[in-house]
């Protein structure tokens, strides 16, 4: 049985140092890893990363985390990423992924960061404008990322970790019309695509925590305003299909 804690939006900034840090002591009681589904700060500066750094930084399970947009607004996701990393001992994905022992049991969790354009049937196209092709063409590229991220590992069981949705199931309570830039159903196609146990992602905070691909993959919003604690649990193993 593989135990992964999950939780994203925490959006971390010079106030909020130590504030979720008691409640993750234990955590190696409870799970084998830990995934941070992007919006790790507010403003995506390399000093709000050094508290996401001390504060998910050797708690003695394996962390892997992707940025959210916040994470990017700053323009210094090189910085951010090194922070991470570097002081914290987290694993920043971006279109790769990492293999992580649990018991016998190899565990694969590709990432990105994912993007808008909506999905089935209430989607942007690429078509038109330059600023539009381009929109859409980001997605696309995104998917791909991550459709060969998944593709790559060498692992018994699959996670996906995102931080933009890969279905709308997981935006209920969002208003709609937001919905195109909440995430995108590329994602979910290049989920499908894999051999995925589970889907993780962040973003949405209105939305709800359940959600499933079209092709019955689970999906899990872990954003902490719909979580609405320091960490979400789920419980895998290696006959999860």
């Amino acid at each position: 049985m593989i135990r992964i804690a999950a939780v994203g939006d925490v959006h971390l900034g010079q106030d909020a140092q130590g504030r979720l840090r008691p409640a993750l002591e234990h955590l190696p009681e409870r799970a084998d890893v830990l995934l941070l589904a992007g919006d790790l700060t507010r403003h995506g500066t390399p000093e709000e990363a050094r508290i996401v750094a001390r504060e998910f930084g050797g708690l003695g399970v394996p962390v892997v985390a992707v940025l959210g947009n916040h994470d990017h607004h700053s323009d210094a996701v090189a910085e951010v990423t090194a922070v991470l990393g570097g002081e914290g001992g987290i694993e920043v994905l971006e279109g790769n992924g990492v293999v992580l022992p649990v018991d016998g049991t190899r565990l694969g969790v590709a990432g990105v960061k994912g993007f808008g354009g909506g999905f089935e049937g209430r989607c942007a196209s690429a078509f038109g404008e330059p600023e539009m092709k381009a929109f859409v063409g980001h997605t696309l590229d995104i998917a791909g990322s991550l459709r060969s991220a998944l593709a790559s590992l060498d692992a018994d069981v699959h996670v996906a970790l995102t931080h933009y949705s890969p279905v709308p199931d997981t935006l209920h309570g969002e208003p709609q019309e937001i919905y195109p830039f909440l995430g995108a159903y590329q994602l979910g196609e290049a989920i499908d695509e894999s051999r995925a146990a589970l889907a993780v992602h962040g973003h949405a905070h209105s939305g709800c925590e359940h959600g499933v691909t079209p092709g019955g993959v689970r999906v899990r919003n872990v954003a902490q305003p719909v979580i609405r604690s320091a960490f979400a649990l789920y419980c895998l193993d290696e006959a999860t299909p």
